[in-house]
């Protein structure tokens, strides 16, 4: 496989890295691209007492395949740069996440 995207770490143990920019409040919640090194993803949640962390990990999860406790926020808890920690393969969390090149 090519190399990984700058946003996907693979980790020592069989799980994967995703530095990712959240943007809250969206009209849906989806993957939309790439926004500098971090993987762009829009939720629909408002960020009021943890909802949109809840729902990121919930849309992940469903975009994954997988369930919700396999994914751990690690980094990034009351801001838009978050870290998570999900436990699946980096190749196959970039074969199951839709992701379209950034626009040259």
């Amino acid at each position: 496989m090519d190399a990984l995207p700058v946003w996907l770490k693979a980790a020592d143990d069989q799980s994967s890295l995703l530095a990712i920019h959240a943007q809250p409040g969206a009209a849906r919640s989806e993957v939309a691209g790439v926004h500098g090194d971090t993987l762009k993803i829009r939720i629909q949640a408002r960020p009021v007492e943890g909802a949109a962390n809840a729902a990121l990990l919930t849309f992940l999860a469903r975009q994954l395949g997988i369930p919700k406790s396999s994914l751990t926020l690690i980094a990034g808890e009351a801001s838009r740069s978050k870290r998570v920690r999900v436990a699946l393969a980096a190749e196959t969390v970039l074969a199951r996440l839709e992701v379209q090149p950034k626009a040259g």
